[in-house]
């Protein structure tokens, strides 16, 4: 099959699409001061149904298999993407962010997530083109990261307060930070700042808050907190879609209609998380197949030892097979509750509850 390529057609549609409807979901929201679990299912439909209009296009307008790389890679990184949500869940608990302004992040997060994911997708597709043995490694690390989702591991599982992350805490020593929510601002000016500590003398600062006409607030401190969470997913994920996809711009446009659907699917995965109990090992399932088929495919071109090819669109159905199997067999099978109140307290309207929240994040 020859290269796909970057075609000017497929580029200018894929972004004006995307840029469209990404102006729709804004124009919607704009005066909302909480997402409801209808409005975040009617978004979560919308975003898939685009992507199932783009894997036509692609399936008319070239051929099948460009159109199965792409469905596969979507469904993997949406997928890969639903672990990460649960932690984004933790993080806005512990600044205790609710409401509209979680949308809010959200979108700036997305933004940046796309622009990281395109410098990852560039760098990963071309290291993938250096030499075979780097097929073995992306294996290797697909295959770590199956492992480890399996186990449950990671450094940011155990974290129960994120607003004492390291990402927050380089943040507050190199800038000023206000210990407490403005409405849905990320900055407000010391003037305001200055006002507000007339009213409550108790505010206290760190040394950094002699400096500068702008402070932080933890709404830009939970950002920070997101961004850094979602460069390190990628180190796993990005590697896994490149396996699968391989081609550059099929590769992005995969990412960009997971990601973008990820502020409304977040709603929905807050109340969800808990009925969902088997997806996650499902999950690592797919990456140890995906690790396999690179694998195999690594050690024919390194080696010269014939193993066995597995063809795009049987990857595809596999993809999805697993995950399916995943979402029945967590309905048919539950487990019991496991007490995990971040999770278990966040309701359809994002009302996420705070109680563990330190002090400063926690204060209006």
């Amino acid at each position: 099959m020859e290269h796909f390529g970057f075609p000017i057609e497929t580029i200018v549609i894929l972004f004006t699409v995307v840029f469209v409807s990404v102006s729709m979901d804004l124009f919607s929201h704009r005066n909302k001061e909480e997402v409801t679990f209808k409005d975040a299912a009617g978004w979560s439909i919308f975003w898939i149904a685009l992507a199932i209009a783009f894997y036509y296009y692609l399936k008319v307008r070239f051929n099948p298999e460009y159109a199965s790389l792409f469905m596969a890679g979507y469904a993997l990184e949406k997928a890969l993407s639903i672990d990460n949500m649960m932690v984004f869940v933790a993080i806005f608990s512990s600044f205790g962010i609710k409401g509209i302004a979680q949308h809010r992040i959200l979108y700036y997060g997305i933004a940046g997530a796309l622009i990281f994911r395109a410098i990852f997708v560039a760098a990963g597709t071309t290291l993938f083109g250096i030499a075979s043995w780097v097929e073995l490694l992306f294996a290797l690390i697909v295959a770590w990261s199956g492992w480890a989702l399996w186990h449950g591991s990671g450094d940011d599982d155990d974290i129960d307060d994120y607003s004492q992350h390291w990402s927050v805490n380089l943040t507050k020593k190199y800038m000023p930070v206000l210990p407490r929510l403005v409405g849905k601002a990320f900055f407000v000016r010391r003037e305001q700042v200055e006002q507000m500590k007339r009213e409550d003398p108790s505010l206290t600062f760190s040394d950094t808050a002699r400096h500068g006409a702008w402070f932080a607030t933890p709404m830009f401190l939970c950002l920070i907190c997101i961004e850094v969470s979602d460069i390190v997913f990628s180190f796993d994920s990005v590697p896994a879609i490149i396996a699968v996809t391989r081609e550059p711009l099929l590769v992005y446009a995969a990412v960009i209609f997971a990601i973008l659907g990820l502020r409304n699917l977040y709603f929905l995965l807050a109340v969800a998380a808990k009925y969902l109990c088997h997806l996650e090992r499902a999950v690592a399932f797919v990456l140890v197949f995906i690790a396999i088929k690179l694998g195999a495919s690594a050690v024919e071109k390194t080696f010269g030892i014939e193993t066995f090819h597995i063809p795009h669109d049987v990857s595809l159905y596999v993809v999805l097979g697993l995950i399916l199997a995943g979402v029945i067999a967590s309905i048919l099978f539950p487990v019991a509750e496991s007490g995990s109140s971040d999770i278990k307290e966040q309701p359809a309207s994002a009302q996420a509850r705070a109680d563990d929240e330190p002090p400063p994040s926690s204060s209006s």
